[in-house]
């Protein structure tokens, strides 16, 4: 290993929801330390989808983040001078950071609209298993099942 490794931190709820993948959403979205406007976008979005699709907000977000997670993903591997694409499981913390990851950037890529009705129809998209956060997701899958044939390099 190259050092040591980085602590992991104690990932801050969100203030109205006492949530922690909330908690990450608003964090991913704030921009230069404005924690109360990532939050007022944040609540306006998950409250809205949760109102459409009927069900908690809580639920709602959850249902949305894990429908994004992905469970296998490469990486590059140096093996006798050359890169190998090894696919590894993903550790569940990891998938939520991807899964949150690209959710915003999905909507922030996006224009035409506001934030919020970006990042809501994105997790409403999540929500119903579809969207460009999905694609993203069966993307990095089917390249990780494409390379299985080099597992073996794992370690």
């Amino acid at each position: 290993m190259r050092g040591k490794r980085a602590k992991k931190r104690i990932i801050a709820k969100d203030r109205k929801y006492k949530d922690e993948v909330i908690g990450r959403l608003v964090n991913k979205v704030m921009q230069g330390g404005r924690k109360a406007i990532a939050e007022e976008l944040i609540y306006s979005a998950i409250e809205s989808g949760a109102q459409k699709s009927n069900i908690p907000v809580i639920e709602f977000v959850h249902t949305a983040i894990d429908n994004v997670r992905p469970a296998l993903e490469i990486k590059s591997r140096r093996v006798g001078g050359a890169n190998y694409q090894v696919p590894i499981p993903v550790t569940p913390r990891r998938q939520e950071t991807l899964a949150v990851r690209w959710i915003v950037d999905v909507a922030r890529s996006k224009t035409g609209k506001s934030f919020d009705r970006l990042l809501e129809t994105e997790l409403l998209s999540a929500f119903k298993g579809e969207g460009d956060a999905i694609r993203k997701k069966t993307d990095v899958e089917r390249m990780a099942e494409a390379n299985k044939a080099f597992a073996h390099f794992r370690w």
